[in-house]
């Protein structure tokens, strides 16, 4: 049933239409397209409900390089959230990596991402963030590493366990301050995809800038992402992974539920409450509570879906 078929219910429209910056270490389940958190990590709902025959794992904005005063580590923290990867005692299917891979799109910045990533030993999958694409070749070095196989600037997508997965790309020509851009090609390119995909086929999108606008005046959005979600609404689960602002939002809309994930190098200023968005700097002892990884447990055939988020802190 459609969102504009259901009776009028506030309390329900609220439900869909609120964010919630979510705090350290809560799982959330998606049930009737309402998120309801089921508390700290480590309680007998979260671990209950994290069992499932298909996880997988999203890191963000790993940052190589990055080593101003918000975090002059940050290789260190991507080492330390690929530990919490490693040290899960059921290991995931996969891992996506949501973009800014890298700080400054240098070739030894892939290199120290690509052999600390590896060590996971799962198969990671790969969208491109804005400081990826901004070496001298308008972003030849990550198209050599992870273009293979894909279209255009790198969008693709892939199937696992029943849930159909598209990595999209709105990065390309990003213009400071700027939206995030998919253009035309890349939309046909998602329609022509989705075309022959029944309306209960899971889906999972994944990019780097939201696919909603969080916030307009920081370019925490994409310019043409409407058009991309109407073609999504037909689909009874969809999932919309991010990046980009290195903090954790959450936004329900019908059956799209959007999921931002933290940063694994440093935090970024809530939308509106700094004069710009930029590394931010927190206490060296905070540090690792603002930084971390998320977790995606999917259960077919029943609700719910489950997302956990971790910070380096966490034990």
């Amino acid at each position: 049933m459609r969102d504009e078929d259901q009776p009028h219910d506030p309390s329900r429209r609220h439900a869909l239409e609120c964010m919630v910056w979510a705090g350290t270490g809560v799982l959330w389940t998606v049930s009737g397209g309402v998120p309801k958190s089921l508390g700290l990590l480590g309680t007998a709902e979260a671990a209950e409900a994290s069992q499932s025959p298909f996880t997988f794992m999203q890191i963000s904005d790993s940052h190589i390089g990055f080593n101003k005063a918000a975090n002059p580590h940050a290789i260190d923290t991507l080492k330390e959230a690929i530990g919490k990867v490693k040290a899960l005692p059921v290991k995931p299917a996969f891992m996506i990596h949501t973009g800014d891979i890298t700080h400054l799109s240098l070739a030894s910045q892939f290199d120290d991402a690509a052999q600390i990533i590896g060590e996971t030993g799962l198969e990671t999958h790969y969208v491109p963030g804005e400081h990826d694409l901004i070496d001298d070749n308008n972003g030849k070095l990550y198209a050599d590493r992870y273009g293979a196989g894909k279209h255009g600037a790198g969008w693709y997508s892939f199937d696992d366990h029943g849930v159909h997965f598209i990595g999209l790309v709105n990065v390309v020509n990003l213009k400071a301050g700027g939206l995030g851009n998919l253009g035309p090609d890349q939309l046909a390119w998602v329609a022509d995809d989705l075309k022959d995909k029944s309306n209960s086929t899971p889906i999972v999108v994944f990019a780097h800038i939201p696919l909603w606008t969080v916030y307009a005046d920081w370019g925490w959005g994409t310019d043409d992402g409407a058009q991309v979600l109407q073609l999504l609404r037909r689909f009874g689960s969809v999932t919309v992974l991010n990046g980009h602002i290195h903090q954790i939002i959450q936004k329900v809309e019908g059956h799209i539920t959007f999921h931002t994930a933290r940063s694994t190098a440093f935090l970024q200023p809530a939308p509106g409450k700094a004069p710009a968005p930029g590394p931010m700097k927190v206490p060296d002892d905070q540090l690792r509570k603002v930084l971390g990884i998320t977790r995606v447990s999917v259960s077919l055939g029943t609700e719910p879906l489950a997302i956990t988020d971790k910070t380096l802190a966490d034990n």
